[in-house]
């Protein structure tokens, strides 16, 4: 994971107030719930009383456990159903992209030599304003938005983006053109309420998968580094 150091901040205030207490796996889901209901997406109770774990991890245990940023839909339902995550839910989950951003050394495939024939062409000659070169330096911060319209809004946009061909990943375009996605893609563009109701329960499963508790971990001290 990346920017521990907002984490941090976080981790020392509650231990000013409540020292050994709350663990930093319990800081993410509760700072992720709460970011979501900030920006106007839904809010939701989360359990507490995870522990964190006692072996050290670096960001390539991270991105191991994350979908490649190319990946096709059937991978996608694939990882999610061994989260016991069902296709709404899954497509819920992937409408959080309708924040955040794409760094360009993830884009640059889907626009040279050529550009990707599911991209929408207009969309396409934004995101070469973004991202004008093929070999991007991947320390840079060079991005495009997931939602240029609503940026910093948890919304139903990224659907009705989707369905335009605007998606900024290989597989959010692929959502709308996959018969077993693309009904609850529509779905999700048509009601904002059904895309929440569906985000939650999926939330629901994904934060309490494979839960630490009792004597199996720790509370951290620093969350970057095991105690």
């Amino acid at each position: 994971m990346r920017n521990f150091k907002y984490l941090n901040v976080i981790k020392k205030a509650l231990d000013e107030e409540c020292p050994g207490v709350v663990s930093c796996a319990d800081i993410v889901v509760l700072s992720g719930r709460d970011g979501v209901a900030m920006l106007g997406g839904p809010h939701f109770e989360v359990k507490t009383g995870r522990r964190d774990t006692k072996k050290h991890t670096t960001d390539k245990d991270a991105d191991h456990a994350l979908l490649a940023h190319d990946a096709g839909v059937h991978a996608f339902l694939d990882t999610m159903a061994k989260l016991n995550i069902n296709t709404p839910q899954a497509v819920a989950l992937i409408g959080s992209h309708t924040v955040g951003r794409v760094h360009c050394v993830h884009l640059v495939s889907r626009l040279y030599p050529t550009v990707d024939a599911t991209l929408n062409s207009s969309y396409a000659e934004y995101l070469k304003m973004r991202c004008p070169s093929p070999h991007p330096d991947p320390k840079a911060v060079k991005y495009a938005r997931n939602d240029p319209g609503t940026p910093m809004k948890f919304d139903n946009n990224y659907y009705r983006n989707v369905m335009h061909m605007k998606g900024l990943l290989k597989l959010d375009n692929a959502l709308y053109l996959d018969s077993r996605t693309k009904p609850y893609v529509q779905k999700m563009a048509e009601d904002n309420n059904y895309f929440f109701e569906q985000f939650v329960e999926a939330m629901s499963i994904l934060t309490e998968h494979y839960v630490l508790t009792g004597d199996e971990g720790e509370i951290r001290k620093h969350c970057q580094w095991v105690n």
